[in-house]
């Protein structure tokens, strides 16, 4: 990552596995954002599957990473989305995992042994209802992708601008 870049926005996970795909749609809406003239430029998008190294990359030496990504939970609530926020170098929030074979619990975790953790991070985790093969999002989760994207710039705004107004 460059090191003039203040922000990143992940969207992880495998747009191939239907639900799974929600982080990739986040950053696609959000790219279709950045062509406003308003759209600050030291934000970068980016995707990635997941895996804790290429996560690392992504976000380290910025001050604000924003990670998005498809959560199971028990029970679930399709569509339903869980901010989480970095508090003492871990990760704090509901009971949810990873729809990947290794969480961001543990890439946040190498990344806090490593002295590599942006300065603040902030995980939306969104409940799936699918993950089969296939594209395409289902219709609750689908529903969650433009407030999911308002959020992220919510974020990106309070970093920017941080007396304007608080977190959504």
């Amino acid at each position: 990552m460059r090191a003039c870049t203040r922000i990143a926005v992940v969207g992880v996970g495998n747009e191939f596995r239907r639900d799974d795909g929600v982080g990739w749609a986040v950053v696609a809406r959000l790219r279709e954002r950045a062509t406003r003239p308003s759209w600050p430029s030291d934000v970068v998008l980016a995707t990635c599957d997941g895996d804790p190294a290429r996560l690392i990359g992504l976000w380290e030496g910025v001050e604000l990473a924003v990670v998005v990504d498809a959560a199971h939970a028990h029970p679930g609530t399709p569509g339903r989305v869980h901010r989480l926020a970095l508090h003492d170098a871990r990760l704090s929030g509901p009971a949810t995992t990873s729809s990947h074979g290794l969480g961001l619990g543990e890439a946040v975790e190498l990344a806090r042994v490593l002295g590599l953790l942006p300065r603040e991070l902030v995980v939306y985790a969104v409940e799936g209802a699918d993950s089969d093969f296939g594209t395409g999002l289902s219709p609750a989760v689908a529903a969650a992708v433009d407030p999911l994207a308002d959020a992220v710039e919510a974020d990106i705004a309070r970093l920017r601008h941080p007396l304007s107004g608080s977190r959504p």
